[in-house]
């Protein structure tokens, strides 16, 4: 197999895409939900 940028290219294309996916996930998975809805009310709190 030739190495060539085009390959580079295509990798960092991949990791990137892979590295998308892993956040969406982390972000609407279930066990992160409180922790987003107490985030999400922090400007709305008293002093």
């Amino acid at each position: 197999m030739e190495f060539d940028v085009n390959t580079l290219r295509a990798i960092a294309t991949l990791a990137s895409f892979f590295a998308f996916i892993g956040i969406v996930w982390w972000a609407c998975s279930k066990r992160r939900k409180d922790d987003f809805a107490e985030a999400a009310n922090l400007p709305f709190q008293q002093d």
